[in-house]
């Protein structure tokens, strides 16, 4: 197989998770395909490829997209397409590091991941409760949705996870991650509750599979599909329910954003950002610290509503304070 096969193979694995994972738009798709065909060509033409092109490789490109008279808004989005197939085959073991993770675009804001409320995290829990044909149906979702809020898991773990891994009413759960990497993430009450009810209904289930003669499967979320398992596309689907049902407008709630929200919340509440980055599977601190910006935000606006001096006409200019009627 050739480098340029290998590339394309990169870029149409990466297209497909971004359509199946968080629902990119058919323009958007072709768009990053656009860009990433050009990136792969220039590369060639150094004698390289995504697999060997570091940091320095990718700001050499980014001034020759400049030397082009390329648009800020063209070159950003170029860079951007640079930074998620990157951050994709981090992720996906097929490269050890991601060498565009510090690269900033030209004139362009640093974007905070995209999260949700707690309030509409339990707005999404209860969706789940309620969503589906029959009781089996709503314990799974119950359970797919308690273990991904619970864990910040990815949603392709999710879907492979073993059910033996989920014996014995687990405090933790053993997740297989990318690149082979195992991690130990912790249950909440709620998860280990949720996963409980539904194993019984899929034992219960999976024996009746078995005595017709069918092999018993070794997935959690089983499935009768080419894969043995549940989607990530299907999950789309499901959430993409559940924010209707919640209503929450579905545009907000992906697997990712959902996977942004464990990470946000666990951090405004106090939790160690390293602590943070295990639980997570990053294998960088720095991919972890984004959401430290969240918080900081947060902070920032309390300060300003709650803080006696951040109120208009408190502050004379001399520097005393002042009170209504004095």
């Amino acid at each position: 197989m050739t480098a340029d096969t290998d590339m394309m193979r990169w870029i149409s694995t990466f297209l497909d998770a971004q359509a199946a994972e968080l629902g990119a738009a058919h323009n958007t798709l072709l768009a990053y395909g656009r860009d990433l065909k050009d990136f792969v060509g220039w590369l060639a033409g150094q004698k390289l490829d995504l697999t060997s092109a570091n940091k320095a490789d990718i700001e050499r490109y980014l001034i020759h997209c400049d030397a082009q008279g390329l648009a800020t808004s063209t070159r950003a989005r170029r860079l951007s397409a640079v930074k998620q197939i990157y951050r994709f085959a981090f992720e996906e073991g097929w490269r050890s590091d991601n060498p565009a993770i510090q690269i900033s675009g030209p004139g362009q804001d640093k974007r905070l991941p995209k999260t949700l409320s707690t309030d509409e995290i339990e707005g999404l829990l209860a969706a789940a409760r309620e969503v589906g044909r029959t009781k089996a149906d709503r314990l799974r979702n119950t359970c797919l949705m308690e273990l991904l809020y619970a864990t910040g898991m990815r949603v392709s773990e999710l879907m492979t996870l073993p059910v033996s891994s989920a014996r014995g009413n687990p405090q933790m759960l053993l997740v297989l991650g990318k690149g082979g990497k195992e991690r130990l993430v912790p249950l909440s009450p709620p998860a280990r509750a949720a996963l409980a009810a539904w194993l019984g209904e899929r034992d219960a289930k999976e024996h009746q599979v078995t005595q017709k003669g069918a092999s018993p499967s070794r997935y959690l979320f089983p499935s009768r599909g080419k894969d043995g398992h549940l989607t990530r596309h299907w999950f789309y689907l499901l959430i993409k329910d559940l924010s209707v049902t919640a209503g929450i407008d579905p545009s907000k709630v992906t697997p990712h954003t959902l996977r942004h929200a464990f990470a946000t919340h666990l951090l405004a509440g106090g939790a160690d950002l390293r602590a943070i980055q295990t639980m997570l599977g990053h294998a960088d601190v720095a991919t972890t610290e984004i959401y430290t910006h969240v918080v900081e935000e947060r902070l920032t606006e309390l300060v300003l509503e709650h803080h006696p001096l951040a109120k208009d006409g408190t502050r004379k200019s001399d520097g005393s304070t002042s009170s209504d009627g004095q």
